[in-house]
């Protein structure tokens, strides 16, 4: 705090201030029409869905951040930053390893920041296949109508590795060799170039991407370091949230419609201490099991100007996994005044994610004993692989291995693991379903359109509404589900 030159108390500006914030006490004055919480790929998709529609509207959007503002974009356009310095260096400092405490789920790891995790995944961005959602309350037209719109706004493309000669002769050997499905693996990038004033450096799509479009559109509130701790429930219908701050101060923001968007794990703590009830919520957790193996190669089976290699072997219905190829490992992206070493021998990451069966013993749900620092129960998480789930990793294992041998690649062992490792729950990032959409209470959290049943006025859109996931990564898909809550949203207040 500081006083201005009439003595009284003011809010100290936020010393990190890239983005206009507002002190929480400034929020508890108004309410809301709309208050989304966490910022990460569907709280940053909906805020950008409701100023695009909503521009010429005189509703009232706030969106809350559980943590600090952290990273002004994603942190691989940083030129300070490569792949190795972000994700080994820079990540483990900032991220919250929460799998610690979580004996069958060990390797789950948060990200408190606005933008949230989206500030470091991989962009890897393909459509899950139609087959994967015919049991979904949502059809597959209306999916694709989705698809194209969040596509749109991702800048995805398939041509992240266009003209790369290692890409082209990896893709030929995959597609002659037992796997025809293989593909350019479609990533979240700006391809474009600055032209004609137009700056085209921000390469790599992240949740930032949404904010700065919904300020384009028009204004909205944001208040970081405000972590969420229960909805507010009036008469059968949401009223608002109370918040608690950094120092433990308690606020209360009235707001219309809350939309929840912190996540699989955080969601469904937020709902469940809020007193909230549905025999779904927190249940049927998923996420995909992950074999990683790193090949190598003699460059000598490439042209001088190696390039990168971007490729997706997808999921088919014979096939529940999807394997993704980077190369050359640590070099599949850098910055333009990097050196990138000449070696004989080249290293591509090989990520093999396999379906993991939505069953309702996998769960999240409140720790009896354990509290965080604002007195707020932790979560614990019950998770284990079916006979089914280990049958898959077992084929995953025997996929990879063609698909090394297809491309003539030698696999090596990596940081004291087998060549093919499989990794603790919880390190693929892609935990899903703990309130998952449907049209039985009994068995969903929400309805087609993400709202909690029996809940007019609250909403989740974040992963924990997939009922399913398949094997494909699940940010665009989580993104366009997102979008589609957002134009719900709209239709009821109008």
């Amino acid at each position: 705090m500081r006083k201005n030159s009439k003595g009284s108390e003011t809010v100290q500006s936020h010393p990190n201030e890239w983005i206009s914030v507002i002190p929480l006490e400034q929020m508890t004055n108004k309410e809301y029409d709309v208050l989304i919480v966490g910022s990460g790929a569907g709280g940053g998709a909906v805020l950008w869905r409701l100023c695009e529609q909503w521009k010429n509207k005189k509703k009232q959007i706030g969106l809350l951040e559980a943590g600090d503002l952290l990273l002004p974009t994603h942190g691989q356009n940083l030129p300070t930053m490569n792949i190795d310095r972000l994700l080994n260096n820079y990540f483990p400092k900032v991220a919250t390893p929460i799998g610690k405490r979580l004996p069958q789920y060990s390797e789950a790891t948060l990200v408190f920041a606005l933008g949230g995790r989206t500030l470091f995944w991989s962009t890897a961005s393909p459509r899950m296949p139609t087959f994967e959602m015919e049991k979904w309350p949502v059809t597959a037209n209306e999916m694709k109508f989705y698809y194209v719109i969040a596509e749109k706004v991702m800048n995805v493309t398939p041509f992240f590795a266009r003209g790369s000669s290692m890409q082209n002769i990896m893709l030929e050997r995959l597609k002659k060799n037992g796997f025809p499905e293989a593909i350019d693996l479609p990533m979240a990038v700006n391809l474009k170039g600055t032209q004609q004033g137009q700056i085209g450096s921000d390469v790599f799509f992240s949740s930032i991407h949404f904010l700065a479009y919904a300020l384009n559109w028009r204004a909205f509130d944001l208040a970081v370091n405000s972590r969420v701790v229960q909805v507010v429930i009036d008469q059968g219908r949401t009223v608002g949230v109370h918040v608690i701050s950094p120092d433990k101060k308690s606020y209360f923001i009235r707001a219309k419609t809350v939309v929840l968007s912190t996540g699989a794990l955080e969601t469904p703590r937020i709902l469940l201490y809020s007193g909230i009830q549905g025999p779904a919520i927190g249940h049927y957790l998923t996420n995909h099991s992950l074999l990683r193996a790193i090949g190598q190669i003699n460059r000598r089976n490439f042209s001088e100007e190696l390039g990168n290699l971007v490729i997706n072997i997808p999921q088919t219905k014979q096939s529940p996994f999807q394997i993704q190829m980077l190369g050359s490992e640590k070099y599949y992206a850098y910055q333009p005044f990097e050196e990138k070493p000449f070696l004989e021998e080249v290293k591509i990451a090989l990520n093999t994610f396999g379906k993991v069966e939505s069953r309702f013993e996998n769960s999240v749900y409140l720790d009896p004993t354990e509290r965080d620092e604002y007195g707020i129960p932790q979560i614990q998480v019950s998770f284990s692989y079916s006979e089914r789930d280990n049958m898959i990793i077992q084929q995953m294992a025997q996929a990879k291995i063609q698909a090394t041998s297809a491309m003539k690649l030698s696999l090596t062992s990596q940081e004291n693991r087998p060549p093919i490792s499989l990794m603790s729950p919880g390190n693929d990032y892609h935990e899903s379903g703990t309130c998952r959409m449907g049209d039985d209470p009994l068995t969903s959290a929400t309805n087609q359109f993400g709202q909690i049943h029996g809940i007019p006025g609250l909403y989740v859109a974040d992963n924990s509404v997939l009922p399913s996931i398949g094997a494909a990564n699940p940010t665009l898909t989580t993104i366009a589900l997102s979008i589609r809550t957002a134009d719900y949203i709209i239709r009821q207040l109008g």
